[in-house]
């Protein structure tokens, strides 16, 4: 073998040796994004959970809302009518008299 062909050799050898430093390295990296990407979603899945619960309060919450606001109108109406019916009977007792 020549000098060429050695120094051609050793070239190759440290270059290989540079690559495959860099896909161990690569390799790392991958893991290390994967376990960060596993992170993320399982977040995600909480985030969302949270979300659908507060939704489902929040419809509850809205649902209530609307009872109470119609037990408040039925309550003046109540009100209303039995002021109507009181003034009825005043009208109808000075019809009387």
């Amino acid at each position: 073998m020549t000098d060429e062909q050695k120094n051609l050799l050793a070239v190759f050898e440290v270059r290989v040796r540079d690559l495959m430093a860099f896909c161990d390295r690569q390799k790392l990296k991958i893991d290390e994004l994967t376990d960060l990407l596993g992170s993320k979603e399982r977040e995600l899945e909480q985030a969302l959970k949270t979300i659908g619960e507060l939704k489902a309060k929040c419809d509850s919450m809205l649902t209530a809302r609307v009872v109470s606001v119609h037990e408040k109108e039925v309550g003046s109406a109540r009100m209303r009518l039995s002021k109507l019916v009181r003034e009825v009977d005043k009208c109808i007792a000075l019809l009387n008299e």
